[in-house]
């Protein structure tokens, strides 16, 4: 028998665009629980974006976020003593979750510059539609497609 189902828990809203997107991007760039230094790095990355691109930096940031979010993933499945990569659409808030972990990711990885300007540089690469990010969800995709001939253990 299945326990019950988790409460899924509404992520708190940013104070600046009142967007739980834009706060949930701040919990997860956050570190050791400091969400006030998280939250200057966003909204400083947004500055910069609007200086650069001379747009608002909140629908770039949403059309960067667009681009870079995986429309297919594949998940391990153990059939018979074997493991087969099984490919699969990703739920749409999924997707988001996966494209914002990305960017954090590869803004951290950079190396000698403040938060705040590699996160821009990587929501303005993703806006373009170029960069690290979306070379990530181009590869996931090439990845799903090659094992197509494995979708029919998604029923599993």
């Amino acid at each position: 028998m299945r326990r019950r189902r988790a409460v899924k828990k509404e992520p708190q809203p940013d104070p600046k665009y009142n967007s739980t997107v834009i706060g949930r991007f701040i919990s997860i760039i956050m570190l050791d629980g400091k969400r006030t230094i998280s939250q200057k790095a966003v909204y400083k990355a947004f500055d910069i974006v609007q200086e650069r691109l001379k747009e608002d930096p909140y629908k770039i940031f949403f059309a960067a976020l667009e681009n870079a979010r995986p429309r297919l993933e594949v998940k391990p499945r153990r059939i018979g003593g074997a493991t087969y990569q099984v490919p699969g659409e990703v739920v749409k808030e999924r997707g988001m979750f996966i494209a914002l972990r990305w960017m954090r990711d590869f803004s951290r990885n950079k190396k000698g510059k403040p938060m705040s300007v590699k996160l821009a540089e990587e929501i303005i690469s993703a806006y373009k539609y170029e960069g690290a990010l979306i070379k990530k969800k181009e590869d996931t995709h090439k990845m799903a497609e090659a094992n197509k001939a494995f979708a029919h253990f998604k029923w599993r």
